[in-house]
């Protein structure tokens, strides 16, 4: 099936969903010049600058959990295919009992809502972290347009599912094993998540990685979306050393299919092996 994979996790079972493709231009990436950006590429044997567009589907403990939502229509065809790929899966819209966004950026949340900010998922409650809400509920000073219209969308995202929004703070519980994995930086409450069941461990990094070819072999590389770039650098950098140590299967945002994978030590960066 072209728009999803799925592993089990002990008594767990996660999809990941591909919304979308794309790549990004090395103008993407300010503060890293170019040619390193070439070179970095050049030295696993790609040609271009590479990301999906994911989401997952966890049934753990009874619940039915989708992990981001997709772009929706926001990127033309190259994304919103995640409808199709809850078809595959046999999930309708309804099913889905908890909708955990990561963040509030627009590629993740705009498949939450229609196009008149009716909620997509009629009977999920929300899930996301304090600091996220609150900074994209407030005002940001000297915020240029595209910022203003990423803050209209998840005012837009949080008012559909105000009856049903559940904030939380820190490593808390999602669902059942599922718990939230602050990595602030790409935004203030930018989080990923640790799934476990028995001795497995499965964890979502996120979008400390956009482009998995240059930022993990890479790690100093920041991308242009982040809030506070110095910030994810470190959340990245903290991150994929202690994953390297040990070892655990990873998932992400913006990881390429199969989007399984573990974390290894690479000279002064990393890469990625299958998991």
């Amino acid at each position: 099936m072209g728009n999803t994979t799925t592993t089990t996790l002990g008594d767990a079972e996660v999809s990941v969903l591909t919304d979308g493709v794309s790549t990004f231009g090395p103008e993407m990436f300010p503060g890293t010049e170019a040619a390193h950006i070439d070179d970095v590429l050049k030295a696993n044997r790609e040609t271009d600058i590479r990301t999906n567009f994911n989401a997952n589907l966890i049934r753990t403990g009874g619940k039915i959990v989708l992990v981001d939502a997709g772009a929706g229509s926001l990127f033309g065809p190259a994304c919103g295919h995640l409808p199709e790929a809850l078809a595959e899966l046999g999930v309708t819209p309804e099913q889905i009992d908890i909708l955990y966004a990561t963040h509030l950026h627009p590629d993740h949340i705009a498949g939450a809502v229609t196009g008149d900010g009716k909620a997509v998922f009629a009977n999920a409650e929300l899930v996301v972290q304090k600091a996220d809400a609150d900074f994209w509920r407030n005002e940001i000073p000297g915020a240029p347009e595209m910022i203003l219209n990423w803050q209209a969308l998840a005012q837009t995202v949080l008012k559909a599912y105000g009856d049903r929004l559940r904030l939380i703070e820190g490593e808390a519980d999602i669902a059942p094993g599922l718990h939230s994995l602050p990595l602030p930086g790409h935004t203030p409450g930018h989080a990923g998540y640790r799934l476990a069941s028995g001795r497995d461990q499965l964890v979502h990094v996120g979008d400390i990685v956009h482009a998995p070819y240059v930022q993990i072999s890479d790690p100093e590389i920041a991308i242009v979306f982040d809030i506070d770039p110095d910030t994810a650098r470190a959340a990245r950098k903290r991150l994929l050393d202690q994953l390297a140590g040990d070892g655990a299967l990873i998932t992400g945002g913006h990881l390429l299919a199969p989007a399984f994978y573990r974390v290894e030590r690479n000279g002064r960066g990393y890469r990625l092996a299958d998991g």
